[in-house]
């Protein structure tokens, strides 16, 4: 399976949103904070991940009869690659770009469901900006962002005070 089919499915790309920021979660912890997915579904998604090395298992115990598993992330296999040649096909990619928009959407809808404080105090925005620049600039543009968050992005644990965060960024020309 291409990894744009592997990972721009919505469910599994909930997945991995839930799993972003966090060394590891348990099933039971993803399916507590994927709500809107039935259990099952949820966890024949996990198995699809886990089979493709997207997600680990980092540790295993039991729990009243059951194996709980505690999964962690690989990040480098959870991103599409750019020469995936499903993105090839204008309906394939416009079906991945939708799910991704619907997965922000719904990080927007429990951010909205929770308690909070004001747009400004919790820092959320969304926003457009055009700029013109040749393809080597932008490349360097977005060398230079991604090293400006790394950091954050590596950390092992977070400080006190720190909340996590997401950041979906989308780049294309456009006349």
């Amino acid at each position: 399976m291409s990894s744009a089919n592997l990972l721009l499915h919505p469910v599994r790309l909930r997945v991995i949103q839930a799993m972003l920021g966090h060394p590891s979660l348990t099933t039971r912890e993803l399916a507590d904070r994927i709500t809107e997915v039935p259990p099952a579904t949820l966890y024949r998604h996990v198995g699809t991940l886990l089979d493709a090395g997207v997600l680990e298992v980092v540790a295993e115990r039991k729990v009243r009869g059951a194996v709980e598993r505690s999964l962690r992330l690989s990040t480098e296999r959870a991103s599409v690659s750019d020469h995936d040649e499903a993105l090839a096909d204008p309906e394939a990619l416009r079906a991945g770009f939708l799910a991704y928009l619907g997965s922000l959407a719904s990080l927007m809808d429990q951010y909205l469901a929770g308690p909070r404080g004001s747009l400004e105090d919790d820092l959320v925005g969304f926003r457009q900006v055009a700029v013109h620049a040749t393809d080597d600039e932008w490349r360097e543009a977005l060398s230079a962002f991604r090293a400006a968050l790394a950091p954050l992005a590596e950390r092992e644990t977070a400080p006190a005070g720190a909340r996590r965060r997401v950041l979906g960024t989308v780049s294309m020309p456009v006349p």
